[in-house]
């Protein structure tokens, strides 16, 4: 890493009074001037940007460089887009749009926002974890040959201090340690606030230990350089200082410098006598406030010390709504200043009244060349990064060969055949699991292609010569990255993996397995992973009360309705192999397409016969989201709708039924979400005077009028059930809506309603209604 150029002290003061200024006036311009049509707040945070604006004027305007990449903390958003206006890659119109549609947005976006934006942040904690598995990413990069050394960079997360009440923090740091991950910077604005209230004292001090005992540097920003200078001057005052619990220190920050003086004298009396008349109250104000996350030297200083490739946290302290009137407040996290501080304001920072948007405005002729010149000196990226796709070629995936197969072991074997293959895509693999490798078919993959380590580690029983299936050496030029028991750990990995292209110029394809029921364990950061438009394959396997020795606590309910409600992934439910190889090629083509989403395999440990095909016709149906496993007669009365591994239950009952029932269909759903995306977007489109059926209106109109449906997964009914509304068809929904327990499939199937009786029972209904 390049240390940094000296930096112009002055010119960057001059920088954080503007971005305080700018991201308070965009704030203060979206609630008070702006035409508000519905009357609502719009909101914003103008304490937390406050608190935030010298470190990131010290940051974007000395300490990056142009490969280092930046998780803002979501509450300082508008000092974002205000560093960006200043460098000219902003308009004046989305600052004035602040929280509008098609405006910039609350917090920083990566795919709704103008400006580059390297992560997307909001939900607390995810950014500040996901820089880690960038680094890590970067990192396999590196040895892999896709990117050069001097293309390496940075990850920074800014983060505000209740941040670190954020679980997944530890599990990510826990994580990190394993890897050995480098080139991290996590920047605690330590304003000791939170929404709610003011930080607990005594966890502050063990924020050292924790990140000390995982290999991290710690470097506390807690006095700037004037108040250190006055506090070693008087040891009495210092040790008070130093002790004062941080609701105190909040409401005398609030109060100011009479309250600090009276305090001080009642608790120190002749002991602070000096320190007390060598100021007056606004400038002992002002002393007091000078903490080392708002002194510029303080900042610099730590910054170019840290220029190695250790991780490190920065502890600066700093004062919530620095500035402003309600700075120190314990409940200003969501305060807005009104029209009459503003002005108030305004005047403080030498701001013309009508010059409030002017870039440099009340920045004098002498001061403004020094200020121009840092920010045409800033070393960010200005424009966004375009977007890598099309990196690789897709092969054709043949389905693996057996007359009975499973979903979960159907594929392993594809990525096998395709580790073997030597194609070019199976280079661009890599694979994560947490600590389920081998219990979701990872196994032979990895004996193929390696775990991935930046230092080699020898499989020690291999080298013992104990027999084991696995058979796993560990090197840089490894596919595979090894994750603990956390599931939170592993979306963050994909969503980290998923943005490569984006990040890097190099698009990976990222593969993670779990057990299906534990998505739910991990789903804000799988949510996090979406809202970025990462790009991913997640394998969740096994699914359903077909997992039936495991019990309840292994047995997925609602992953379909989950995946049903999340943008951005698509949810396939295979039955059978060709199915799965179909749905493989085609997640691959979605990580690499433009307009593509990453993909959500349910898959199954039964072993089903297979189906025999006779031409390739139902392919693109399946990938639609639903073929005619048998077709429906003419004017047919009824059809079973069935998705996954329950279809055995459901052939056999049509083969059962269809003699004594004409023209009885059997509709294989692939993907009720892409069934209800379908159906969703042709009645917004009948709206808008297009006539273009979906595609289960199609499927369905083959039907006779008045048809019934009998819909059987296992998953929540719900999964399906809503395929009644899109013809106004009856439905009798078969599924599961208890939790499982342990037992065969024959007694479970039985007692949850999956089995063949089940749908007999259910067509009969279905038929006695309808006459």
């Amino acid at each position: 890493m390049l240390k940094p150029a000296s930096p112009d002290i002055a010119a960057l003061r001059i920088i954080d009074d503007r971005l305080r200024w700018l991201s308070a006036w965009t704030i203060h311009h979206a609630n008070h001037i702006r035409e508000s049509p519905d009357g609502l707040k719009v909101g914003g945070h103008q304490a937390s940007c406050a608190s935030m604006t010298a470190i990131m004027a010290a940051l974007y305007f000395h300490a990056l460089g142009p490969n280092d990449r930046v998780a803002v903390k979501p509450h300082a958003g508008p000092v974002l887009h205000a560093i960006h206006y200043l460098l000219g890659s902003q308009s004046l119109e989305q600052l004035q749009n602040f929280r509008g549609y098609q405006g910039m947005q609350s917090y920083p976006s990566r795919t709704k926002d103008k400006i580059p934006v390297d992560f997307s942040t909001g939900s607390v904690g995810l950014g500040v974890a996901i820089t880690a598995f960038a680094s890590l990413i970067q990192d396999y990069l590196t040895a892999h040959g896709m990117m050069d050394e001097a293309e390496r960079g940075r990850f920074i997360a800014l983060i505000g201090d209740a941040e670190l009440d954020e679980g997944n923090i530890y599990e990510c740091l826990i994580e990190a340690y394993k890897h050995d991950i480098r080139n991290c910077w996590w920047i605690v604005d330590y304003n000791r606030q939170s929404l709610d209230a003011t930080s607990t004292d005594r966890m502050f001090e063990r924020f050292d230990e924790i990140f000390a005992s995982c290999g991290w540097r710690t470097i506390e920003l807690r006095y700037g350089k004037k108040l250190a200078a006055a506090l070693k001057a008087n040891t009495a005052v210092a040790g008070w200082l130093d002790t004062l619990p941080n609701a105190d220190h909040s409401a005398l920050l609030y109060q100011g410098g009479a309250a600090w003086r009276t305090r001080i004298d009642k608790d120190l009396g002749k002991q602070a006598a000096p320190f007390l008349k060598a100021h007056d109250d606004e400038a002992l104000a002002a002393l007091m406030s000078d903490l080392g996350g708002h002194c510029m030297e303080t900042l610099i200083e730590a910054f170019d010390t840290a220029q190695d490739d250790v991780p490190t946290l920065f502890i600066a302290w700093t004062v919530k709504g620095f500035g402003l009137p309600f700075a120190g407040h314990k409940d200003n996290h969501a305060g807005l200043m009104n029209p009459t501080q503003m002005a108030a304001f305004r005047q403080a920072m030498g701001v013309a009244e009508g010059s409030e948007w002017e870039p440099l405005g009340g920045i004098g002729a002498n001061a403004r060349p020094g200020a121009e010149a840092l920010i045409e000196k800033s070393a960010i990226a200005r424009e966004k990064r375009a977007r890598a796709f099309g990196s690789a070629e897709i092969p054709a995936l043949p389905a693996p060969a057996g007359d009975e197969q499973s979903t979960q072991a159907a594929f392993g074997r594809i990525l096998l055949d395709l580790a073997k293959s030597g194609h070019p895509l199976a280079d661009r693999i890599v694979t994560t699991s947490p600590d389920v490798t081998v219990s979701t078919n990872l196994g032979a993959w990895v004996n193929q292609r390696g775990l991935f380590k930046r230092r080699e580690m020898v499989d020690v029983f291999a080298q013992a010569k104990i027999p084991s299936a696995q058979k796993w050496s560990a090197s840089n030029q490894g596919q595979h990255i090894e994750l603990g028991i956390a599931e939170s750990n592993l979306f963050l990995m994909l969503a980290a993996a998923g943005i490569a292209g984006d990040l890097f110029g190099q698009r990976l394809f990222p593969i993670g397995t779990l057990y299906d029921p534990f998505i739910a364990r991990g789903l804000d950061c799988l949510n996090y992973a979406c809202y970025q438009d990462a790009r991913f394959l997640l394998v969740a396997t096994p699914s359903g009360i077909t997992l039936g020795p495991e019990g309840g606590a292994h047995q997925s309910i609602n992953p379909p309705l989950i995946a049903l409600g999340q943008p951005g992934l698509r949810h396939y439910e295979p039955a059978f192999a060709d199915e799965l190889a179909a749905m493989m090629q085609e997640a691959f083509r979605l990580i690499d397409d433009p307009a593509g989403e990453s993909t959500y395999l349910r898959l199954s440990t039964r072993s089903i016969a297979q189906v025999q095909r006779t031409n390739g016709d139902w392919k693109a149906d399946a990938l639609a989201g639903g073929y005619w496993l048998r077709e429906p007669g003419p004017n047919a009365e009824a059809a079973i709708v069935a998705m996954g591994a329950v279809m055995p239950e459901a052939l056999a009952a049509h083969e059962e039924l269809a003699a004594d029932i004409p023209g009885l269909g059997l509709l294989a759903v692939s993907s009720p979400d892409l069934l209800h995306r379908g159906w969703s977007a042709a009645q917004a489109g009948r709206w808008a005077g297009e006539r273009v059926p979906s595609h289960i209106e199609t499927l369905l109109s083959r039907l006779g009028p008045g048809a019934g449906l009998v819909t059987l997964a296992d998953a929540a009914p719900a999964s399906l059930s809503w395929l009644g509304g899109v013809l106004g068809q009856r439905v009798a929904p078969l599924g599961v809506d208890r939790f499982g327990q342990t037992g065969s499939l024959a007694d479970l199937y039985a007692a949850y309603r999956l089995d063949g009786s089940a749908i007999t029972e259910a067509i009969a209904e279905i038929l006695l209604t309808a006459s």
